[in-house]
């Protein structure tokens, strides 16, 4: 147990000094089982545990959707879903934003990454918020709070990431983030329009879009609504796996983008060799982490941990009130996904000793995640949306956010108060 624990400090310590979190998961792991059990082993599971999850069938969802989500990206099709949006919605008082906020949840049906999302809606959507003279503040913390519906609303890759390391049914978190999901959104929605009344100069009025023009900008969403439809139709109606979903995804994204005129061999070229680099640079980090759950149980940290929450006689929703202060927390000074890697692993099972369903533990670290990524000081979608928009201070970006995690509080205490609501959906399958 002491082996572990000290390993996991290491862990912690590296991934704060921002050493890569697959070097660093990988490098501690192994030398931990080698000093907790023995070197041979610890080599012997080195290669085993990769080649485990380079066959495994659930793991194939990774570059799938990657790719799905670079192509909707690289061919401009993100856009169009703006353009539709604003023409609905941009002639009231922060009816932009709304647009942004809109858009930024259709793309994330079709990205999974809040980074991809924060970084491409900067570049759709900002611009039009600063031609109407939008303040920064509501305009970066508007694509900076969408960006995180990226990793909530299916297909999400954090959630692969979590289904793989607790052997939790992936379709199962999918369709259990759709409401969430929709209810961040909601309460984005009435955090834009609050900021609205409350200081008209930093939401101006839009103008208003002819019908005809609405109903022609209609014709921009029909990608998003038929890989949506077509993805959580077929977990929900359980016509085929995630994995499978995956690739058909892949392939009617493809499809899509050859429709429309938009995809080039250039542009295809660019997408593969970016899902390649991106699907690598996670399945690493990931064997990291299934290294580190192997460490956390053969050196007995997993044990004593329950052992010692047990003494502290936290039980129930004290308990996951006391976890979700630890996710938190770290997530101020953590990335999201390293916090994911390190911690879920050994959370887990104390969860599931408790009685609690996985698939609602999930759904609630990923949105404790979600607000982990606009607080700060380390709020990597801030990051990311620094570096596209280089011009806008990044006081102003975290000022902007402030009423974005006042709700996604509201909604982390609806979600943990009332499990219903993440798991309803998923109790009508079938």
């Amino acid at each position: 147990m002491i082996v572990g624990s000290i390993a996991m400090a290491t862990a912690i310590l590296l991934a704060f000094l921002r050493v890569p979190l697959a070097f660093a998961l990988l490098g501690v792991s192994v030398a931990g089982i080698g000093f907790a059990i023995n070197w041979n082993i610890a080599f012997q599971l080195l290669p085993l545990t990769i080649s485990d999850a380079v066959l495994s069938y659930d793991l194939a969802v990774v570059p799938m959707f990657i790719l799905m989500g670079n192509i909707i990206s690289r061919t401009g099709i993100a856009a169009d879903l703006f353009r539709a949006a604003y023409a609905f919605v941009g002639h009231v008082r922060g009816g932009l934003a709304l647009s942004t906020m809109v858009a930024c949840s259709g793309f994330s049906a079709v990205c999974g990454s809040s980074y991809a999302t924060a970084a491409t809606m900067a570049k759709v959507a900002y611009p039009s918020m600063k031609k109407y003279k939008y303040s920064d503040e509501l305009a970066s913390g508007t694509i900076a709070a969408g960006g995180t519906l990226g990793i909530l609303i299916p297909p999400s890759i954090i959630m692969v990431v979590y289904g793989i390391l607790t052997q939790t049914n992936i379709g199962d978190l999918f369709i259990a983030g759709v409401v969430p999901g929709l209810l961040g959104l909601g309460l984005y929605m009435l955090a834009i329009r609050a900021v609205a009344a409350r200081n008209p100069d930093h939401a101006p009025q839009g103008e208003r879009t002819p019908w005809a023009e609405k109903l022609q900008a209609l014709s921009g969403i029909w990608p998003f609504v038929l890989l949506f439809g077509m993805i959580i139709g077929g977990l929900y109606a359980k016509l085929f796996t995630p994995t499978e979903a995956a690739g058909m995804g892949a392939g009617l994204a493809i499809l899509i983008a050859t429709l429309h005129g938009r995809l080039t061999w250039r542009v295809l070229r660019s997408v593969i060799v970016d899902t390649a680099y991106t699907s690598v640079s996670l399945y690493t980090v990931l064997f990291g982490a299934l290294m580190l759950s192997k460490l956390l149980t053969l050196s007995g940290l997993a044990a004593g941990t329950l052992a010692l929450v047990q003494s502290t006689g936290l039980e129930g929703y004290a308990l996951i009130f006391a976890i979700l202060c630890v996710f938190l927390v770290l997530g101020c000074v953590m990335d999201s996904m390293a916090i994911i890697l390190i911690f879920v692993p050994l959370f887990s099972p104390i969860v599931v000793a408790q009685g609690f369903d996985l698939v609602w533990f999930g759904i609630v670290v990923i949105v404790v995640t979600e607000i982990a990524l606009i607080t700060p000081p380390v709020g990597m979608n801030v990051f990311v949306l620094k570096a596209v928009l280089p011009e806008v201070p990044i006081v102003r970006i975290f000022k902007g956010l402030i009423p974005f995690i006042a709700v996604d509080v509201v909604r982390l205490v609806a979600l943990v108060a009332f499990p219903a609501i993440t798991l309803w959906l998923g109790s009508t399958v079938g």
